[in-house]
């Protein structure tokens, strides 16, 4: 089986966007899809009141531990400098 369409094997660090606040929320997952339709049906207690959201990033990981790590680095103000910069030089977005 691919280690992309296998949820087992690879793990998620994302960020969404509040289309309604322009709000962010960073989170990690193992089925990146799956969480995604939970925070757009306000199923979390954290994005329920964002919704409708929409996928700004994610990089893929091998392992949950280094998927959680990378969340709470992005989740840090060094982290959150790092992750607005790369929007803004390398996908022209701000943020």
């Amino acid at each position: 089986m691919s280690p992309v369409r296998d949820p087992n094997l690879m793990y998620c660090t994302y960020v969404i966007e509040s289309q309604k606040s322009s709000y962010w929320y960073t989170g990690s997952t193992n089925d990146l899809r799956k969480r995604f339709n939970q925070h757009n049906k306000g199923k979390s207690t954290w994005t329920k009141q964002g919704v409708p959201w929409k996928l700004i990033y994610y990089e893929a990981c091998l392992n949950e531990e280094d998927a959680r790590s990378r969340e709470k680095y992005l989740k840090t103000g060094v982290g959150k400098r790092y992750f607005k910069n790369r929007l803004k030089r390398f996908l022209s977005l701000t943020g």
